[in-house]
């Protein structure tokens, strides 16, 4: 649980400091602003505003209080930085980031195996085109190009495209 001795020193938490006023020994909002972060609370009562925070911790259970104070801090700050968006506006540059890594891991692996089948039946890719064309290679030294490999698909768990077609099929109604 956060400090709760602001309310007993000299110093009054962050948010009785901000509204100006005495802050009781009962006060709601001392566990949670400390005097050492002003503004916590500022970025909170700008968005939300402290009446609708003081309601908030006096219906949340006060065991669950601390997490709700952090998440209101957290997405003050967002909507402070991304006023439209606010933390949903991080949540999904990061969940694009997560999707842009997952097929990159996808491609990897892919390429991976690919690799592996090539050497173990004795074919080699070939770095004259990038087409990535493959080269068989013969007992005698000779090679004959196969054309581009078939189109390989490494299923994942993460990923959407399960025919791998490149349409992400999020089911519910015909995938045409």
């Amino acid at each position: 649980m956060a400090s709760s001795s602001s309310c007993y020193s000299n110093s009054p938490c962050a948010a009785c400091k901000f509204l100006r006023r005495k802050c009781m020994p009962d006060c709601i909002f001392a566990p949670y602003f400390p005097p050492e972060e002003p503004q916590k609370f500022a970025n909170v009562h700008k968005i939300f505003g402290a009446s609708n925070v003081s309601k908030l911790l006096n219906e949340v259970q006060a065991h669950q209080r601390e997490d709700a104070v952090n998440s209101l801090a957290y997405e003050a700050e967002a909507r402070i930085k991304d006023p439209v968006y606010g933390c949903v506006g991080a949540i999904s540059v990061l969940q694009r980031q997560v999707i842009r890594l997952q097929k990159e891991l996808d491609a990897t692996n892919a390429d991976l195996i690919r690799y592996s089948t090539c050497t173990d039946h004795h074919i080699m890719p070939n770095n004259h085109h990038q087409d990535h064309q493959v080269t068989r290679i013969h007992e005698d030294g000779g090679g004959s190009s196969l054309g581009p490999p078939a189109n390989f698909y490494y299923p994942s768990p993460w990923n959407n495209d399960p025919l791998g077609d490149g349409n992400y099929h999020t089911g519910g109604g015909d995938n045409i």
